[in-house]
């Protein structure tokens, strides 16, 4: 098999002012950083002005390995182009964390990828040192104000904000700061999260523009007082400096696909620990200029789907075309039992065994008011005989599925896909998992029993006095963004297919006012996740010509 980098590197990139024409793009629209990327001021641009519709693309339970969601996500627009539908690709940016430590890129595979790639998975044009710098300005302002006779009267044990990194690290999970002398600051407990986690990222991804931005920056809650009184970021003057720091990575970043199609990358939330959707902004670009938007939300329809509509389409008002649900074989059998290791060894019965998990996920869709198309996406590996069962099993149940090989043969191996898909575009707003109006504790266990699965939700202690806390304030009427495992819709990683009868296990909340939604932590999740045993980084090397080789 052609390693991902090779096959981009023999990929025959145009201009990015001649993609930004092909995207429709006036050219004081388009900044450009370098050959190959740019960005988008849209500024000048009347983006309310809507004439695409948007197609969601998620997956059932992944692997570990992944499941290709965003390959076919490439692919699914690349192929669109080539049917005659004006079509961009809209993503998350990859986070250094996961591309050191597991995946070693994110940027699609095989001749279904964005470019360029290297760039695209390493620093791109800044904006997730931008964002980590802004959020831990703000960690700065707090730390300075307590240091400085603490004015604000914080109660160190109250203090909510964190500090971030776009690293794997869990050393920095727990963590004491201000150690030695006065001058080093005060001695206090903190923590680390993940960039992608940041309340930043949220509230940079779900801003109109940068006068909201610096809105929900302002109404982020840092912490109390020591009498119980809220303070936000508003308190520290901060909006100003943070929106300052932010001014670029509000502009979406445009790329192009291996064969030259328009993709909008902005924002990288991931979907297990936050919202998991690009930006507003990029969504209203594509919209604005294509006739189709397909854009990605992380993992399966129980994380970054649930979240889209619950969260994203919720808050922005925008409306879905259609839903593609990627499954694999290797998933279906991981979820029927099969070892990681033995996933590409035929088993018929195995594949049988793990169908219910992605009935449950077409189930989840339809519960928002979406008949979903599955887009099997086939490896190399898969037998003739596991191909034809999965479309016997889809056929026996009502399902709509299409094959695609869009990671081996590009656009070609997704045109299937996308001629099923064109004709069941209805564009329409979904219907949302749990109205507003409850209270946390219900929206919890109304989303847990109708997306999960589950009987019922378990709180901690702690957790019964955060949503006491949340109520008591008044962000009671706020969203759910779930953190949770992805492997599994319980909180149990190796809660595999369809788990019965299980608990979800709430251990705290968190709240994002910034952002505007409150974040239930389920199980052992870490919002600052660890290197696995074997980084990936241990295979990633740059040759004496400045050739980089192990991003994948």
């Amino acid at each position: 098999m052609i390693p991902d980098i090779e096959i981009a590197r023999n990929a025959k990139l145009e201009p990015i002012d001649v993609i930004a024409q092909k995207a429709g793009l006036a050219p004081d629209a388009n900044i450009r950083c370098g050959e190959y990327k740019a960005k988008i001021d849209v500024s000048g641009m009347d983006l309310t002005k809507k004439k695409g519709k948007m197609i969601l693309v998620t997956a059932m339970s992944p692997t570990p390995a992944g499941e290709g969601k965003t390959t076919v996500a490439i692919g699914l627009a690349m192929a669109m182009n080539k049917l005659g539908h004006n079509t961009i690709v809209g993503l998350r940016q990859p986070s250094l964390g996961p591309v050191f430590g597991i995946k070693g890129g994110a940027a699609g595979g095989g001749y279904s990828q964005v470019l360029p790639m290297e760039d695209i998975n390493l620093h791109f044009t800044g904006d997730m040192h931008a964002i980590s710098t802004a959020h831990n300005l703000l960690s700065a302002l707090i730390n300075n104000s307590m240091h400085y006779n603490n004015k604000f009267l914080l109660d160190s044990r109250e203090i909510t904000w964190p500090r971030v990194m776009d690293m794997n690290d869990r050393s920095l999970r727990r963590i004491v700061v201000g150690l030695g002398d006065r001058a080093n600051g005060m001695v206090d407990e903190d923590h680390f999260d993940i960039t992608a986690a940041s309340e930043i990222m949220a509230c940079l991804c779900l801003s109109e523009n940068r006068a909201d931005l610096r809105k929900r920056i302002d109404r982020i809650m840092i912490g109390q007082s020591i009498d119980g009184t809220p303070k936000f970021a508003s308190d520290m003057k901060a909006a100003g400096a943070l929106t300052v720091l932010l001014k670029d990575a509000m502009m979406p970043n445009l790329v192009q696909t291996i064969d030259n199609t328009p993709a909008l990358i902005h924002g990288g939330p991931f979907a297990n620990i936050a919202h998991g959707t690009s930006s507003l902004i990029a969504a209203r670009l594509g919209l604005h200029l294509a006739d189709y938007y397909v854009t990605e939300a992380g993992f399966g329809s129980d994380l970054g789907g649930e979240k889209f509509f619950d969260i994203f389409c919720r808050t922005t008002g925008l409306q879905v075309g259609a839903v593609v649900l990627v499954a694999t074989i290797k998933a279906l059998k991981y979820h029927g039992g099969v070892p990681k290791k033995k996933l590409f060894v035929e088993d018929i019965q195995a594949l049988e065994r793990g169908f219910p998990n992605l009935e449950k996920h077409v189930a989840n869709m339809r519960g928002f008011g979406f008949e979903p198309l599955i887009a099997l996406n086939v490896h190399e590996q898969d037998s003739p005989a596991e191909i034809e069962k999965v479309m016997e099993l889809c056929g026996s149940k009502g399902f709509r599925c299409a094959p695609t090989t869009v990671h081996a043969n590009g656009s070609e191996g997704g045109l299937e896909l996308g001629k099923a898909l064109i004709p069941l575009v209805n564009e329409k707003t979904p219907e949302f998992a749990y109205p507003l109006d409850l209270g946390l504790k219900e929206k919890m266990n109304m989303l847990a029993k109708r997306v999960y699965g589950a009987t019922e939700v378990v709180l901690s202690p702690k957790a019964k006095r955060d949503i006491k806390k949340w109520e008591k304030l008044g962000y009671g009427d706020l969203p759910l963004c779930v953190a949770k495992t992805q492997y599994s819709f319980s909180d149990d990683k190796k809660l595999l297919c369809v788990p019965d009868g299980f608990k979800m296990h709430i251990r705290e909340v968190r709240l994002s006012a910034g952002a505007g939604f409150v974040i239930p932590i389920a199980g052992e999740i870490m919002t600052m996740p660890g290197l696995p045993r074997k980084p990936a980084a241990e295979n990633i090397d740059m040759l004496d010509d400045g050739e980089i080789i192990g991003l994948s």
